[in-house]
């Protein structure tokens, strides 16, 4: 009930939080937890983790096979990730369930439609040029660095205490920044914890999502590395660095993505956004940020 207030209020970081307490409850009814795994997805959904959202929704559907909105929110999923030939059998297990229903009707004919189309509306950083993403991204002052030198492929100054090892968006998801239907983008974002040496991925960060509302689902249960128990949703600080000026500046987790994408000073490279973070007050942090000029926006 408490994630339904929430959900209705478009409070999505705290709805998710209050179905995954419910989760953790462990009822033992198998359809009571369906709805709760389908309620996440649907928050997962509006927050832009559709990948999250398709496996709540995966995990709903195993539990209860014929839960139509269940079905319906995997098959949005699917189609928001690019993967037309999953939706389309996902809509057909719905409509197996009922012939008649209208959305499912709706969602198979535009899956089927949009399968197998290069869509212009997708790109990924090598082919942000492509003339619909680029001229939005340049509409909204969205700065890219389009083919970074090879001094920029080196791990920079200033991060070279994170391991990456390995790791880059393709190998994670193949996520790729795309337009919406509503015409708005949709970012893969990297987060980065200097202090433990680990990264946080989200595959579909809506631009216009706030940065706490992110962080309220990433944390609402805490992470195996924080033993000290200090990286909580408002405890938080959040960063992005200016290499070119090896200057850090600060970010509001009230802001939105798509605020921190259009400052003066922020450059998006490799196609991923990436923001550092850290504990308020921590000993790392003060270490961290010696001698660096930081700008508190």
């Amino acid at each position: 009930n408490e994630g339904n207030e929430y959900f209705k209020e478009k409070d999505y970081g705290r709805a998710v939080a209050a179905y995954s307490e419910g989760l953790r409850r462990r009822c033992g009814d198998a359809e009571l937890d369906a709805v709760l795994l389908t309620n996440r997805a649907a928050a997962h959904f509006h927050l832009g983790n559709y990948r999250s959202a398709l496996n709540d929704a995966i995990q709903a559907k195993k539990l209860k096979p014929t839960h139509l909105k269940a079905i319906m929110r995997g098959a949005l999923c699917h189609i928001e990730l690019k993967n037309f030939l999953e939706a389309i059998a996902w809509c057909e297990e719905g409509l197996q369930i009922d012939p008649k229903e209208k959305k499912l009707v709706e969602m198979r004919a535009k899956a089927d439609k949009l399968k197998g189309k290069e869509l212009g509306t997708q790109t990924d950083f090598s082919l942000i040029r492509e003339e619909q993403g680029w001229a939005l991204t340049c509409s909204v002052n969205i700065k890219l660095v389009v083919e970074p030198s090879d001094e920029e492929e080196e791990v920079s100054e200033g991060l070279a205490e994170i391991s990456l090892d390995g790791f880059h968006s393709d190998s994670a998801t193949g996520a790729k920044v795309h337009l919406d239907a509503d015409g708005n983008l949709n970012w893969p974002v990297l987060f980065l914890y200097p202090e433990h040496e680990q990264t946080d991925f989200t595959v579909a960060f809506h631009e216009n999502s706030r940065f706490i509302d992110h962080l309220m689902v990433m944390f609402a249960e805490l992470p195996p590395w924080d033993l000290e128990k200090k990286y909580l949703p408002n405890n938080l600080e959040l960063y992005f660095e200016d290499e070119e000026r090896e200057e850090m500046y600060e970010v509001n987790p009230e802001h939105t993505l798509l605020q921190m994408l259009q400052h003066k000073r922020y450059f998006v490279k490799a196609g991923t956004p990436t923001v550092l973070v850290f504990a308020k007050r921590s000993p790392f942090s003060k270490k961290y940020f010696s001698g660096k000029k930081v700008h508190r926006l």
